[in-house]
């Protein structure tokens, strides 16, 4: 982190800014950094138009434009391209699309006839609408990396969960995949954990709704977690919660990086066996609205680190320790 000698210097060349879609995180992100936000418009023309205005001068500046493009998805998307366009044209030197949470990345490969791979059209449209470089969190699939042709540095929840779930000093801890494809995830956070690493064999009958088929591993008797980068209606991985539960599993919790919470993932949250549900705030989530099982942990402090060595040309893979791959 930047020494209080160095706050006028770097806040005269780096600049945080923030769309709508999480103000709180770019807010946290600054305030690591020593930075102030610097201002922006971000409304609605009367007909719903995205409006955006750069109310600081930002020529010349590194830029970093905080955007997940979470629910809902197409309005942030869209803020996200008009301000990297807005950017642009204001002549910032370099402008890093910093999105914790990566939306249209579910569908990255073409498995059946006739449909898009809309991980690699977003990607398209941030490179072309002005973005030097991506900085990025726990991607839906690593290959969503070699879609763009600009620089991208993928940052990984890992350390930030790791230390958590530390502080509890669980016994036979058994880290869980909730599906085959999870497995390289799973086995970095039991090698960081020093646990054991089990996998939930599952059927995925539609795009919302799994069966699990048989449990790969010991988790009788063990404290288990599952860990997945996203959860969105919650029922594949509730479902797996309760194959462990009955499989003899003490407790069942979950790492989650990205909690989109769609449908109804609250209320089969609440009414589940899951212990805890440990996620970030990569995507915001009201506090009146929190379930009390769920804890939210911030990534703030690793994205300002991450900002903090782009600005200065500096080793991100420092931050890597550890972690898939």
């Amino acid at each position: 982190m930047p020494s209080r000698s160095t706050r006028n210097s770097l806040s005269s060349q780096l600049a945080i800014l923030s769309g709508n879609a999480n103000p709180a995180l770019a807010r946290a992100i600054a305030k690591a950094l020593k930075v102030p936000v610097t201002e922006s418009l971000v409304g609605r023309f009367s007909e719903g138009e995205i409006r955006v205005k750069i109310n600081e001068n930002v020529r010349g500046k590194d830029t970093f434009l905080v955007q997940p493009t979470c629910p809902p998805t197409n309005d942030n998307l869209m803020e996200l391209l008009i301000m990297i366009d807005a950017l642009k044209r204001a002549s910032a030197r370099r402008i890093t699309a910093v999105i914790p949470y990566y939306g249209y990345a579910r569908q990255d490969r073409k498995d059946q006839p006739r449909v898009p791979i809309t991980a690699k059209l977003v990607a398209n449209l941030v490179t072309t609408a002005g973005a030097n470089r991506v900085l990025t969190m726990d991607l839906h699939a690593g290959q969503i990396q070699g879609f763009f042709d600009i620089p991208l540095d993928h940052l990984y929840a890992i350390t930030v969960f790791e230390q958590y779930i530390r502080r509890k000093r669980l016994k036979s801890l058994v880290v869980v995949s909730p599906d085959v494809g999870g497995i390289k995830m799973a086995r970095a956070y039991a090698k960081k954990l020093d646990a054991g690493l089990a996998i939930v064999d599952k059927r995925r009958n539609t795009p919302e709704s799994t069966e699990v088929m048989h449990i790969l591993g010991e988790v009788d008797g063990r404290h288990c977690l599952l860990v997945d980068d996203l959860i969105a209606t919650g029922s594949s991985l509730v479902e797996a919660a309760q194959a462990l539960k009955d499989a003899g599993a003490t407790t069942v919790s979950a790492c989650v990086t990205h909690p989109v919470l769609s449908g109804p993932a609250r209320s089969r949250i609440a009414s589940s066996c899951l212990q805890e549900l440990i996620v970030t705030d990569t995507i915001p989530l009201a506090e009146d609205k929190r379930d009390p099982k769920v804890t939210v942990l911030s990534v703030a402090p690793l994205l300002s680190e991450a900002i903090h060595r782009i600005h200065y040309e500096q080793s991100v893979s420092v931050l890597f320790d550890g972690v898939p791959g």
